[in-house]
C-alpha cells in the first residue's frame, strides 16, 4: 500500500528550579539570558514528531500557507488498482470512484520516504497535501476530518498503506500538521472520498519508474513471504518501503514469479526458528508477521 508537509513557530515549555540565595550569603549577580536555542536543533529533538519522522531542521515552506489539493479529473493509475497482497492480507483496490465515508485511525509518514516514489510511481513529498489508502483509487481525492479537532483538509490519494494493524490512512506530514496531529502521530478521523462530475479516461502509460530489480532464482529452502502483486512495479515499489522501514535486514528482498504473481520473499533460512525469529521482528516493527513459505 503507501509515505505522507514555511516557517514553523514551536513553543516550548522550559520548566525549571530557579536557586534561591540562602541566608547570611552575599546575592549574586543574575545569571546572563542564555541564547536561543536555533529553530533546526528544536526540531531535531528526539521524540519531537512521530517516531522522529518529521523535518530535519526548519521546513522549507510556511505550513500554515500550504493549500488543500485541488480536485481534478486523473485517469487512474495502470498498475497501483490491481489485487495485490500484503503480509498474507488480499487488498482489492476500488476501480471506480464512488461514495466512500469512514471513521478510524490515521498517522503520517515524513522524511524517511520523502523523495522516494510511491505506489504510483510519482515522488513522494511530505510538504505536500497526499496521502497513502490501501483500497481507495490511485489517484484519487478525499477530505479527511480530525474528529478531535474538527479541522478537515483535501488531500491527493498517490500511496497504498499503511500495512499496519489498527490504521486507515497515511498523511503527509504537511496535511498531519494542518489536520493538527503532526506531534502525536495518529489521531481518530474520518475520511470521504470527492467524487468529480467529470470522468478521465484510463492511463495509457505508466509513469515512469525506477529500473526493474532482477527476478531471482530460488534454492530448496524455508522463506518469508512479504507481499504478492499482481503488478511488478507495485512489488517494486512496496520492496523500497520495505527496505525504509527495515534497515536492519542484512538480506536483498527478493521477488519471485509465481501464479502470475510477483512475490517478495526473504531467504533462506536453515531452520524454521530461524525464519520465525525474523518474522517476530518484522511483526514487531510492522504489526504483521510475515508468512512462512517452505520451497
Amino acid at each position: 500500500m503507501k509515505h505522507n508537509l514555511f516557517a514553523l513557530c514551536l513553543v516550548l515549555p522550559l520548566c525549571g528550579c530557579a536557586g534561591l540565595p540562602q541566608q547570611g550569603t552575599a546575592p549574586q549577580a543574575a545569571p546572563a539570558t542564555p541564547a536561543s536555542i536555533p529553530l533546526g536543533q528544536l526540531l531535531r529533538r528526539p521524540g519531537g514528531y512521530y517516531k522522529d519522522d518529521g523535518p530535519d531542521g526548519a521546513p522549507p515552506v510556511d505550513l500554515e500557507a500550504i493549500a488543500d489539493a485541488q480536485p481534478k479529473p486523473e485517469p487512474l493509475h495502470p498498475h497501483a488498482n490491481e489485487p495485490y497482497v500484503v503480509f498474507g492480507k488480499e487488498y482489492l483496490p476500488e476501480k471506480e470512484f464512488s461514495a466512500h465515508r469512514k471513521q478510524g485511525t490515521a498517522s503520517w509518514y515524513g522524511r524517511k520516504f520523502h523523495g522516494q516514489r510511491t505506489w504510483s510511481g510519482e515522488i513522494y513529498d511530505m510538504y505536500a497535501m497526499s496521502a497513502a489508502h490501501p483500497t481507495l483509487p490511485v489517484p484519487s481525492y478525499a477530505r479527511v476530518t480530525n474528529l478531535q479537532n474538527g479541522k478537515s483538509a483535501v488531500v491527493r490519494i498517490n500511496d497504498r498503506g499503511p500495512f499496519s494493524s489498527g490504521r486507515m490512512m497515511d498523511l503527509s506530514f504537511a496535511a498531519a500538521y494542518k489536520l493538527g496531529f503532526a506531534e502525536s502521530g495518529i489521531a481518530a478521523v474520518e475520511v470521504e472520498a470527492i467524487v468529480l462530475a467529470e470522468s478521465a479516461p484510463p492511463m495509457e502509460s505508466p509513469v515512469a519508474t525506477e529500473p526493474a530489480i532482477p527476478v531471482t532464482a530460488e534454492t530448496a529452502g524455508i522463506y518469508l513471504q512479504l507481499g504478492a502483486f499482481s503488478a511488478r512495479a507495485n512489488a517494486e515499489s512496496f520492496r523500497q518501503k520495505i527496505r525504509k522501514e527495515l534497515s536492519w535486514l542484512g538480506q536483498p528482498v527478493q521477488i519471485q514469479v509465481s501464479s502470475k504473481l510477483f512475490r517478495l520473499h526473504l531467504g533462506p533460512y536453515r531452520s524454521r526458528k530461524e525464519a520465525n525469529a525474523i518474522a517476530e521482528k518484522i511483526r514487531a516493527e510492522l504489526d504483521f508477521k510475515p508468512l512462512l513459505v517452505n520451497k
